[in-house]
């Protein structure tokens, strides 16, 4: 328990039924001072250790007329659930969440993760006979002989001891939505999936980069916070936080939407050398070796824990809306609109392995809480049902990339945001914390790998072997904490250009001799590609083009260079 205390610091639970054992370290957002876990059943048949938020529950109370509820916490539902339904209601459930559940009548067990894998989750196995679950790899890697990243919107039992996916949604099978793109109605279905997050107890805030995302994030939030309860509770005036080098002027701009939209606002600076001296503690909290994860997770993992040294518990921020929407630069290139929604689908499908892993992990290590609205299923089944017609750049009609987001927040009457903001283009979060960064990570890795060693590199990394001084650097930090082979397979590997899949690499012949994670490895698109070509994005009106910054897109987090 002591490796993840970090995770919930305000609670420690344990439980033991014969050979089976729950425990739980809880970070208390709703229902503080009532809901420590384990939760059970009236009788204490059953027992649950849940981490993170059903934003429905108080909706799924009012079908438990017949039960009774120990806690006001959120997660009580969910035994009390398993009761009436057994192990097929787990697609009732709207939140993020990762949870065991242990039926004590016949000493059988269910696990679950959230549709998207928003939340981290791990199992192994042990030569004993023996399963182990846990939020983090950390809390299993020594004491299995095999373990695996649990699937995102999958179900395991101890009775069929195999997974099974509950998750089920239209765009899952890739094939091609024809719906309309309806402005009002994306919007709509935005406002809600924000809105549904300001369920808290406790003191929270949005991450503001001043990027689109999160800006609109903020912009909603701040909109609607008056009247809810947690207003009531902490004030109807919003806190927004931003980091970066000092000077920035992306702080700048991160600081001009935080006036607009009339916030507490936030800025905490670090220094490069803030970063590498980071750097260890990152790679043990992500448990990752992906260069690019690793780059955009530092600035967040030093934000987050001033965030938290001010009370904060919970931050809404704006991950996946690039994914959805087909927001990464090398989208740009895409040839047809079926390729451009089969590589979003894709992206979802993939977002726990990178940016849910990088926001739950970067803020969990110290003890505060992501949500993110844009990978609301609602709001995922709404924005995944639109023809991707609409989603597709076009420059001959000013078209930038994620135009039908933005469109659908360009309010004349009520504007949510500046236009130069609501049209500002994408940036890759390592770029945008300032190419300085990225460069000052490859000068400290190259002080510490030399060329004999990258001549190796294929012997002593057989598994997705690094292909550059800086991924060699993270791979040997890496496989210091976690040595096991279980563990290396959990990272993904392959080419990409611009956080793009191994399969989008096709679409520009270009890009197989430019494999670079950064966005301005996406030549002829970015406004600072490498080869300094003109941007695809020269339709768009001139005024707006010049007063775009290039920003970072991972919020909170926003640096110029």
């Amino acid at each position: 328990m002591n490796r993840l205390k970090h995770r919930g610091p305000d609670w420690s639970g344990l439980y033991q039924h014969r050979d089976s054992y729950l425990a739980h370290q809880r970070l208390a957002i709703v229902d503080p001072a009532s809901g420590d876990q384990p939760l059970f059943n009236e009788d204490k048949s059953v027992a649950v250790t849940v981490n993170g938020e059903i934003y429905n529950h108080e909706e799924l109370r009012k079908k438990l007329v017949n039960h009774k509820f120990r806690t006001g916490s959120d997660c009580d539902v969910i035994a009390h659930l398993y009761e009436e339904y057994g192990e097929d209601f787990v697609d009732m459930l709207d939140g993020i969440f990762s949870f065991v559940l242990l039926d004590t009548r016949d000493n059988s067990f269910i696990v679950a993760r959230d549709a998207i894998g928003v939340t981290s989750l791990y199992i192994g196995w042990g030569l004993d006979g023996s399963v182990w679950i846990s939020s983090e790899m950390k809390g299993l890697n020594d004491d299995c002989e095999h373990f695996e990243t649990f699937p995102p919107g999958h179900l395991y039992t101890s009775k069929s001891r195999g997974f099974r996916r509950w998750y089920n949604p239209p765009w899952f099978s890739e094939s091609i939505p024809s719906v309309p793109y309806d402005p009002l109605v994306l919007r709509r279905a935005f406002e809600n999936a924000v809105i549904k997050r300001l369920m808290t107890d406790v003191p929270f805030g949005v991450l503001l980069s001043g990027g689109l995302d999160s800006s609109l994030v903020a912009s909603i939030t701040a909109r609607y916070l008056a009247g809810t309860k947690a207003a009531k509770q902490w004030g109807s005036q919003l806190h927004s936080f931003c980091v970066g080098l000092e000077g920035s002027p992306d702080l700048k701009a991160a600081k001009e939407v935080a006036d607009y939209l009339g916030t507490v606002h936030h800025e905490f600076h670090f220094t490069v050398q803030d970063g590498i001296d980071a750097i260890e503690d990152v790679i043990y909290h992500i448990e990752t070796y992906d260069v690019t994860t690793i780059r955009a997770s530092t600035p967040m993992f030093l934000m987050s824990r001033k965030i938290k040294s001010l009370g904060v518990k919970m931050v809404i921020s704006g991950e996946g809306s690039d994914e959805i929407f087909g927001g990464y630069l090398y989208f740009h290139k895409a040839p047809n609109k079926e390729e451009l929604h089969r590589e979003t689908c894709h992206k979802i499908k993939a977002l726990h392995q990178y940016d849910c892993l990088r926001a739950n992990k970067a803020t969990s290590a110290w003890g505060l809480e992501a949500r993110v609205p844009f990978l609301d299923i609602e709001f995922i089944n709404v924005a995944m049902s639109i023809d991707p017609e609409s989603k597709m750049i076009k420059k001959d009609q000013g078209r930038i990339e994620k135009w039908i987001l933005r469109k659908a927040f360009d309010d004349e009457e009520r504007p949510y945001l500046p236009k130069h903001i609501l049209y500002r283009q994408k940036e890759q979060f390592s770029d945008g914390v300032g190419y300085s960064w990225i460069d000052s990570l490859k000068a400290h890795a190259a002080k510490n790998v030399t060329d004999k060693m990258m001549l190796n590199a294929s012997y002593i990394f057989p598994h997705n072997t690094p292909t550059t001084k800086e991924a060699y650097y993270y791979r040997m930090i890496f496989e210091r904490f976690f040595p096991q082979n279980s563990a290396r397979l959990t990272v993904p590997g392959g080419a990409s250009v611009a956080c793009s899949t191994a399969k989008a690499v096709e679409w520009d012949v270009a890009w197989k001799n430019n494999l670079d994670p950064s966005g301005r490895a996406a030549l002829g698109v970015h406004l600072s590609a490498y080869d300094a070509e003109a941007p695809l994005i020269s339709n768009v009106p001139s005024k707006v083009i010049d007063s775009i910054p290039r920003m970072v897109e991972v919020p909170g987090v926003a640096i110029h260079t």
